[in-house]
């Protein structure tokens, strides 16, 4: 697993991303930080981490936001939040009833091509907009696609706030809310970034 600071001025308090399956930071990139510290996550290829997490104390206070397959891997690790938001993901990311359907998740891994890369990312998107340039090798998003079929949430992990959209085609709407039994609440596809200008309105 990676990580990148996305903005660090010695702020008093952290916004940890959790980011979705083969994204870099393209997709939050617009994003104003404004006076958050923002730590990314991201690449699921393994579970280490070349970075003590008691670095973060230092903070007043630790907010988490999670994305997509970020919302599963997030649960794995002991960081305590003050608030923790999950955006189209459960803890169930590959399930017939609550994911992805499994056959659907394994026919992607193993037909897993250039061409099909390029066409989960763009399925991510309702809008009519610009694709996010994503800096990750193919290789690589392939070997993370099936890393990440492998790991188990904690399911004792409790999310504060959900955002759902009301037509993900990658982890579908219906399954969320089967999951989560609440209604979607923004007229969006999977990633819903564009929605938003600030940081602030993910919390």
């Amino acid at each position: 697993m990676r990580y990148k600071w996305l903005n660090k001025d010695n702020n008093r308090e952290l916004i940890i991303f959790f980011n979705g399956w083969g994204m870099d930071e393209s997709i939050v990139k617009h994003l104003n930080p404004e006076c958050y510290d923002l730590l990314m996550f991201f690449d699921y290829n393994n579970l280490n981490l070349d970075l003590e997490l008691q670095e973060l104390n230092i903070y007043k206070k630790k907010f988490l936001v999670a994305w997509s397959m970020g919302v599963m891997v997030a649960t794995k690790f002991d960081i305590k939040y003050d608030k923790k938001t999950a955006i189209n993901g459960t803890l169930l990311p590959i399930n017939n009833r609550f994911g992805i359907p499994e056959r659907i998740y394994n026919l992607t891994l193993n037909k897993f091509s250039p061409l099909g890369a390029k066409k989960f990312i763009s399925s991510m998107f309702k809008e009519e907009c610009i694709l996010p340039n994503i800096n990750r090798e193919f290789e690589n998003l392939k070997t993370e696609l099936e890393a990440l079929s492998h790991y188990q949430a904690n399911q004792d992990f409790k999310y504060d706030r959900i955002i759902l959209s009301s037509d993900d085609k990658i982890i579908p709407t219906k399954n969320q809310i089967a999951f989560w039994a609440i209604k979607p609440n923004i007229d969006s596809g999977h990633a819903p970034f564009y929605h938003f200008k600030l940081w602030s309105e993910l919390l």
